[in-house]
């Protein structure tokens, strides 16, 4: 009856001033908190009554000229003008969530919430076909490579435990020779479908779990699932360039569905380096220089991902310097372009001279124009050469 019914704001959680997008976003908070599926058995009932009332104050205030009447004239207005069944009409179920999904009703967060759940909408247009829901499970697993593999790729055998359809029933469930009989209860549809005040859903016949037929004489080896555990041993092929977190889909690998496999996931780990540091397609390493040679100039030796190479040491080098080694970095798997390896150069200090050397850095000093203090220890030993 008008009048008995609570306002269509105050059910949102929302102003009257709100915006689309305000009561878009507490339609979406409140439909995934009170959808009878996600409460405790006990507070279903209760549960269904708040899903009906914030669905049918989301369907009035989401609709431009529905909101204006109701705005206007309360839900007398609403009433008068929109039979109770008509209420649902043109509300824009889908929009609530597309700026997670933003494929229309048919890939928005909407559809995942309820399909994911066993329930689509009556009417929308978006029902899944049974294909769709039938398909495996995507497999997820982490593998652990070097620093040398990331850069040069590398072919790597993963054991991956998953299920895969049955040989003795091909997947039916059904034991060899048997038929499935046609599911009383949805006449074989496998959906069902239930609701009231003109909002309706379908969700998954309960007693075939939407099959649309029941197994009479299930199979033996695979207790009528379809599908059974294994272990199987894949081969997969890392391309180089591959960083740490790198995502490879390996195209039906994953688990067996009733219609077709689901992918698997293989994560890259790239174990720490004990000379390298990797950042973005570029390889660092620290590299010592002698005195001499960071004064004179001269060669050293470096280790690179591909073996070791010789590397120039201007004169008068100083300690920090850093040196790039071109194109001897990590190629990028997109444009495959080779990074650069960056060389940081430390100058060795000897940290003891003999009489000989020190009597040549001294004479070094001084002919620089420094002052050398020499310690009382020093006077000593001199005084016993």
């Amino acid at each position: 009856m008008p009048g008995t019914k609570r306002d269509y704001y105050e059910i949102l959680g929302v102003q009257k001033s709100a915006s689309l997008d305000m009561v878009k976003k507490a339609y979406r908070e409140l439909a995934l908190k009170f959808h009878p599926d996600r409460v405790p058995h006990e507070q279903k009932k209760e549960a269904e009554e708040k899903f009906k009332d914030i669905s049918e104050a989301y369907a009035i205030l989401s609709d431009a000229n529905k909101r204006a009447l109701y705005d206007q004239h309360g839900h007398a207005g609403i009433d008068q003008r929109y039979a109770q069944e008509d209420i649902f009409k043109g509300a824009d179920f889908s929009s609530v969530f597309q700026d997670l999904g933003n494929f229309g009703f048919g890939g928005g967060l909407f559809e995942e919430i309820f399909s994911d759940l066993g329930y689509d909408f009556f009417g929308s247009g978006s029902r899944r076909t049974q294909g769709s829901r039938r398909r495996g499970r995507d497999l997820q697993i982490s593998v652990d490579i070097t620093l040398e593999e990331a850069a040069q790729g590398t072919e790597k055998t993963i054991t991956v435990p998953r299920y895969e359809t049955c040989t003795t029933c091909s997947g039916t469930g059904a034991r060899p020779g048997t038929k499935r009989a046609t599911c009383s209860q949805c006449k074989g549809s496998g959906r069902s479908v239930v609701g009231q005040r003109g909002f309706y859903i379908q969700q998954t016949c309960p007693r075939c779990g939407g099959e649309g037929s029941i197994m009479q004489s299930p199979c033996a080896h695979c207790n009528g699932e379809g599908r059974v555990k294994v272990t199987r041993k894949i081969k997969v092929k890392i391309p180089a360039g591959v960083d740490n977190g790198s995502n490879l889909r390996v195209r039906g690998e994953g688990e067996a569905g009733q219609t077709s496999h689901g992918d698997l996931y293989v994560i890259i780990e790239v174990m720490p380096h004990s000379l390298f540091q990797r950042h973005g397609n570029d390889i660092v390493i620290e590299a010592n220089v002698s005195l001499t040679k960071a004064i004179l100039g001269g060669e050293i030796i470096v280790s690179t991902l591909s073996g070791k190479v010789d590397m120039k040491i201007p004169a008068g080098t100083q300690c920090g310097s850093i040196f790039r080694l071109k194109g001897k970095g990590i190629i990028d798997l997109h444009s495959k372009n080779f990074g650069d390896q960056l060389v940081k150069v430390n100058i060795e200090i000897p940290q003891k001279l003999n009489p000989q050397q020190r009597s040549t850095i001294e004479e070094f000093a001084r002919l620089s124009g420094e002052e050398i203090k020499v310690s009382f220890t020093d006077k000593i030993k001199k005084s016993f050469r």
